[in-house]
């Protein structure tokens, strides 16, 4: 990320919220973005993702200028490339949990037989195979966070984006979760980033960012519980 900046509009009233932001993320690590609410952890994630774009500045996914792309272009990489896990699963409730799992490699244009066999492998592989046909709406808070995680998955992605992914849940089941990331983060050797309140789960990561000012700073995690507290305050 090179001097990334954020501005939003309204009523003719700007407000920015990250200001020349730079920092590196590199390959196969576990990164934890702390902050307190409204200081641009979830507008980081998503210019990361490549959901939104920013004001000005520049992002580069594995050497390439992302933004310099069209959105077709961005589109096909988002999918192919990121996977996106949520506070609240977003989940589609008209199907089982198998049909969610394969929705981005339908997406993607592969074979219903070939999409199925993965999704189904995944969901077995986090240990919801016999929920595979049941639908989602049916499924406890932490299994319905598992399938989250299944669809964020099962096209193999590069880059894991979380965004307080254990915020939904109570304490047993966001431990689950949460083992199950970095299980799956180092069965797909992949990069991963959180954002999370959770300070445990922080300090479990090997590096933690903190947001202040619109700014990126590598956070000590022995001074995690200050930085907050000296944020909220």
């Amino acid at each position: 990320m090179e001097d990334l900046s954020k501005v939003y509009e309204s009523d003719g009233r700007y407000s920015a919220v990250l200001q020349n932001l730079s920092c590196k993320i590199y390959e196969n690590e576990a990164v934890a973005v702390v902050g307190a609410s409204g200081v641009g952890k979830t507008t980081f994630l998503h210019l990361v993702g490549t959901l939104d774009r920013p004001t000005s500045g520049r992002i580069f996914h594995f050497g390439q200028d992302v933004f310099s792309w069209s959105d077709r272009r961005l589109s096909w990489f988002r999918n192919g490339q990121i996977g996106f896990v949520f506070q609240f699963h977003h989940l589609l409730s008209e199907f089982t949990a198998l049909e969610n799992v394969m929705m981005p490699c339908l997406v993607a244009g592969q074979k219903v037989s070939s999409a199925r066999q993965k999704a189904g492998r995944l969901l077995e592989f986090l240990g919801l195979g016999q929920k595979a046909d049941e639908n989602v709406k049916h499924l406890s808070g932490g299994e319905q966070q598992r399938v989250a995680l299944a669809r964020a998955l099962v096209r193999e992605p590069r880059l894991i984006l979380a965004d307080e992914p254990t915020g939904n849940l109570d304490e047993k089941s966001g431990l689950k979760v949460a083992d199950l990331l970095f299980k799956m983060k180092e069965h797909f050797n992949a990069t991963i980033i959180i954002v999370t309140h959770n300070l445990n789960l922080a300090r479990r990561t090997d590096r933690c960012i903190g947001l202040k000012a619109g700014r990126a700073l590598e956070i000590d995690k022995e001074r995690l519980a200050d930085f907050v507290m000296e944020k909220a305050a």
